[in-house]
């Protein structure tokens, strides 16, 4: 039953690891050729200096892509999952700040950013999105592996002899 049980944890976390990489991948993949309305879009929160929101608003949607493929891959996916987590953490606040001082903006998520009439109205399914895909990225970042994972293939050996040693040191 154990077996069972982990079996099942390893699906469930492959299954959050595709739908937060792949949204990963879809935000940066709308935001990274249009860096301009990348960075208006940070602007827009009015939380960082402008030369900053200008850096974070061209290597956001690089970081985006990055740490969508390396999740959907299965590759360093406990550390594109702590990124991934750190992400939406940042993000929920920045909404959760915009929202508080009265600032009506689209969050540039998925592209655009800026100021947007009746924006606020959105505020509360945006940071229960992003809570959700911070809770599916915690999850899979506490998971030692998770199905079909190319991390699976590349730190087996690596893991086996860890585990063999850690035995042979209890024994």
């Amino acid at each position: 039953m154990r077996d069972t049980g982990r079996s099942t944890l390893a699906w469930v976390g492959l299954a959050a690891r595709l739908v937060t990489g792949g949204v990963w991948i879809v935000a940066g993949g709308l935001k990274i050729t249009e860096p301009a309305a990348s960075i208006n879009a940070v602007r827009a929160y009015q939380l960082l200096p402008s030369s900053l929101a200008e850096v974070v608003g061209i290597a956001l949607p690089a970081v985006e892509l990055v740490v969508g493929l390396a999740l959907v891959v299965g590759v360093f996916t406990r550390g594109a999952a702590v990124l991934s987590a750190l992400l939406f953490v940042a993000f929920i606040v920045g909404i959760a700040s915009v929202w508080a001082r009265g600032i009506e903006i689209d969050c540039g998520c998925f592209g655009g950013g800026g100021t947007k009439a009746g924006a606020a109205s959105a505020y509360p399914w945006e940071i229960a999105r992003d809570a959700a895909l911070l809770a599916a990225s915690l999850l899979v970042a506490s998971l030692r592996r998770t199905s079909l994972a190319l991390d699976s293939l590349l730190f087996a050996r690596g893991s086996e002899e860890r585990a063999s040693a850690t035995e042979g040191a209890v024994s």
